[in-house]
Formats: C-alpha cells, structure tokens, sequence
C-alpha cells in the first residue's frame, strides 16, 4: 500500500511539473512572437519609387549623368525634335566639370534632379554622409541652374533605410526605376527597345544614361517606339504623386 501511494504521488507530481512546463513554453513562445511582431514592425524596409499607378498613358524617361557630356547636345537635339522633356539625374561633379552642357538641359525645360555629389557605394555610407552628398549636389546644381533639386537617385542603383531616410531628411524623394535599358553596357537600339518592348506600362520609369555608346543615335528610335505604342513620355515630376501616397512593397507610388 505504501508503494502504491508513493506511485500516485510520483505521477501528480510528474504532471503537475509537466504542466507547469508546458504552460511556461507558451507563454515564451507569445512573449518572442510579440517581441517579433514589433521588431518587424520598427525595421520595415524604406523603399524609392520604382514605378507610379496612375490610369495615364505616362512615363517618365529618366537618364543619369556621371560620366562625360560629350553627347549632350545630340540628345537635347532628339529630345526637342519629339517635343519631350524628361528628368536627368546630375552627379554633382559631373555639374561642376560640364556647367553649360547642365545649363543647356535646364533652358531646354528638362528636370534637373539629384545623383549624388561624388558617386559613391551610398549603402556604406552613415546618414550625415548621404545628407552631405545630396546637399552638396543640390548646391552645386543650383549654383549653375538657379533651382534646387527634389528628386534623388541613388548611385548605382543602391539603398536601405538610411539611405532613404537621408534623402527625406534633406528634402529629397528617392527615384528608382522599373524598366532599365542597359544603354550602359554597350547594346543597340534594338537591343535596349527589346528589353522594353511589352514591358511598358502607365507609370513605368525607364532607366538610361547619356555617356554610352548608343544612347544617342538610339534615342530617336526609342522615342517613337514608345509613342507607338500609346505613351506620353513625361518628366518624373510630372508622373510621381506629391502627397497623399503610399509606395507598396514592390515600390510602386499608389493614391491612399
């Protein structure tokens, strides 16, 4: 009898720590899935605008300026023969070392915007760092053209949170890009209208650079292809919504 008592006593005590084991893996596992509930929520990923909703047949043809100038003119050429005006990003050396090619694209009406003041791999840098190359670049820009720039992209394609949030801070929206030509590799005409063919949709921002081997004598082509196929190309100022937005995880700007 006395053994038997001992066994039921053994086995309460076995469940009752069982239990008490049980009870506090749960409340453990709630308490961790809380605490990741709000580090996800503190850490959500900033994002640029890839692309726009809107219901227009607009889109915006951006290039960026890093390198030479030595196509300039033919491009504002082309440019002004399809009565387009578009958004070229400046490197802010680039505007120092080639004041009257940035002077020639702003009196044509085209949009000045932000590149960065030295090109740099941004994602390395600290805030104040990206703050100091948008504000230098802006200065540098508004010291040839009159105006201060809004719209920044960031060099070679790259960002994070800090870098987006820089750019917020120093009065920036951050532009990235949906549709990429990689003029800057050396393909054709043919071969970068390939790449877009099909692909064009209300509100894309397509990528190009002025500097490469075929942007210009292929600008033209593009140009007409684009209107062929029913779409006003526009400045990205003229497509990004200023207020009221929301830019959803894969970085298209949508109305709230």
């Amino acid at each position: 009898m006395f053994i038997v008592l001992n066994k039921q006593k053994i086995y309460s005590y076995l469940a009752l720590f069982s239990t008490v084991i049980a009870l506090f893996i749960i409340a453990f596992a709630v308490t961790n899935n809380e605490e990741n509930v709000i580090v996800t929520s503190a850490n959500a990923k900033e994002l640029p605008i890839y692309n726009v909703q809107t219901n227009e047949n607009k889109i915006a043809l951006t290039m960026n300026c890093a390198w030479n100038a030595d196509d300039i003119d033919k491009i504002l050429e082309i440019l002004e023969e399809n009565q387009v005006k578009i958004t070229f990003f400046v490197v802010g050396e680039w505007a120092n070392k080639y004041p009257e090619a940035l002077k020639k694209m702003a009196s044509k009406g085209h949009e000045i915007a932000n590149h960065s003041d030295t090109h740099p791999h941004v994602n390395n840098l600290s805030s104040e760092a990206n703050i100091k190359e948008i504000e230098n670049c802006s200065q540098k820009i508004e010291n040839i053209t009159g105006k201060k720039t809004t719209l920044y992209r960031a060099p070679y394609g790259e960002y994070n949170n800090t870098v987006i949030k820089s750019a917020k801070e120093a009065g920036h929206t951050a532009i990235q890009w949906n549709l990429d030509t990689l003029d800057y590799t050396g393909l054709t005409g043919e071969e970068m209208w390939a790449r877009l063919n099909g692909k064009l949709q209300k509100g894309s921002i397509i990528l190009m650079h002025n500097g490469t081997e075929h942007t210009a004598d292929s600008l033209n082509m593009l140009l007409n292809n684009i209107k062929k196929e029913g779409f006003q190309v526009v400045t990205v100022s003229s497509l990004i919504y200023k207020d009221g937005y929301i830019i959803d995880n894969n970085g298209t700007q949508k109305l709230q």
